[in-house]
């Protein structure tokens, strides 16, 4: 390529410009349109294309005619004389069909993540927050912040720790999640969509949503019911006692943690609802099997409990209400304990609706992960189930059982 001395004049620089931002589409380039001209900016553009005739304040250039006529006098395209006199081109139909590969990657990544496959109703969480976007726009900023989150849902509901020890324990920063932080929004917007409440608005109601998962909750006020259950340690004794005069215990956080869970029974049974235990103490009395109530949407010692017996040996077999809070329930307990479902198959939804076809609402309703057309089912019915329906049924399952270790098909 020759001297671009003659090319290089400011007079000319529209048009190099104009060159260097088209051909920096990606896209195949034409003809380039430039202005406005000034009148010596048409000068110079009608002398280097060797028109008589001076062009309008607005012209449009033919690039072939461009390369053709830069070639013979200087050697080079319109290519390498932008590059030579602006800088190199960029790439912008690339750049953005990469930008577009890399976001698709991100929300499919989030949608797949295990912490939302084992909790359907957090579709509804990862939908809201790619409405909102990327972080600063950046693919790899979002990421993090969305790592972050779902490594503190995971963990939820806490086991009534304080705020900053679990975003110490699970971010290694305890301001991680202090109040305004973005990773503390993502989480509390999760949480909200898990219960099925509005996303909270004020710090009061940030602190009641916090401590429904477990945060800043202390010992003595998340209990747990249960009954038939036999172990040791401060917490096993007051279970002891009660199994063996036919009550249901109701163990404190603190004495879930003084539990030794040692020797644990073969199988738990696990309600949602506390009147379940109560008819199953009522008919079995001392001889009632293990069986444990999460009372709605379980609390740290709930989760303690259950978690203990897992860890154990003992298999948790879990039942609740056939509705779209219950399904959302029931795929929490799972997520969090490893428990698996007890009669909530569709078939068990169809058998306990019955001929009747009476009940109230469902609700919404999330896929359960355990069974891929019982939310079809639900949806098309449109009734819940209380579990108290079909609590003599499954007490008469246990009473056939004896009580004796072994799993249900």
């Amino acid at each position: 390529m020759r001297s671009l001395d003659g090319l290089g004049s400011s007079d000319l620089l529209p048009l190099w410009r104009a060159v260097h931002d088209r051909l920096s589409s990606g896209r195949q380039v034409a003809r380039v349109k430039v202005g406005p001209l000034d009148g010596g900016q048409r000068a110079a553009l009608a002398d280097l294309l060797g028109s008589e005739r001076l062009p309008g304040e607005y012209a449009t250039v033919s690039l072939t005619v461009l390369d053709d006529l830069l070639v013979s006098s200087v050697g080079a395209g319109a290519r390498e004389v932008v590059t030579s006199l602006l800088g190199p081109l960029d790439d912008r139909a690339t750049r953005r069909a990469l930008g577009e590969a890399a976001r698709a990657e991100l929300w499919e990544w989030v949608a797949r993540h295990p912490v939302v496959t084992v909790q359907p109703a957090l579709r509804e969480w990862v939908e809201a927050v790619r409405k909102v976007g990327l972080v600063g726009g950046s693919v790899e900023r979002t990421r993090t912040e969305l790592d972050g989150a779902l490594r503190v849902i995971d963990t939820l509901p806490a086991a009534g720790v304080p705020l900053p020890v679990l975003a110490e324990g699970v971010l290694g920063d305890p301001h991680a999640l202090d109040e305004g932080t973005r990773c503390a929004g993502l989480v509390l917007r999760a949480l909200a969509v898990l219960y099925g409440v509005d996303v909270p608005g004020s710090a009061q109601d940030r602190r009641a949503l916090w401590e429904r998962a477990g945060v800043v909750e202390d010992e003595l006020s998340s209990v747990v019911l249960a009954a038939g259950l036999r172990l040791g340690g401060v917490g096993g004794r007051v279970l002891h006692v009660c199994a063996d005069s036919g009550h249901v215990a109701a163990l404190t956080l603190a004495q879930v943690r003084a539990t030794s869970f040692a020797g644990a029974p073969g199988d738990v049974w696990v309600f949602e609802n506390p009147s379940a235990l109560a008819v199953a103490v009522a008919r079995f009395g001392a001889s009632c099997p293990p069986v444990v109530c999460t009372s709605g949407w379980p609390n740290s010692a709930v989760i303690a409990l259950l978690r203990g017996l897992s860890a154990a040996g003992a298999a948790l077999h879990y039942h609740g209400d056939f509705d779209g809070e219950g399904v959302r329930i029931a795929a929490h307990v799972m997520a969090r304990t490893g428990a698996a479902p007890w009669r909530m198959a569709t078939d068990d939804y169809l058998l306990a609706l019955g001929s009747a076809g009476v009940g109230t609402p469902v609700g919404r309703v999330t896929e359960a992960p355990w069974d891929g057309g019982l939310a079809e089912a639900m949806r098309e019915h449109g009734l819940a189930v209380a579990e108290e329906r079909v609590t003599a049924r499954l007490l008469d399952e246990l009473d056939d059982l004896g009580g004796a270790v072994g799993g249900l098909p």
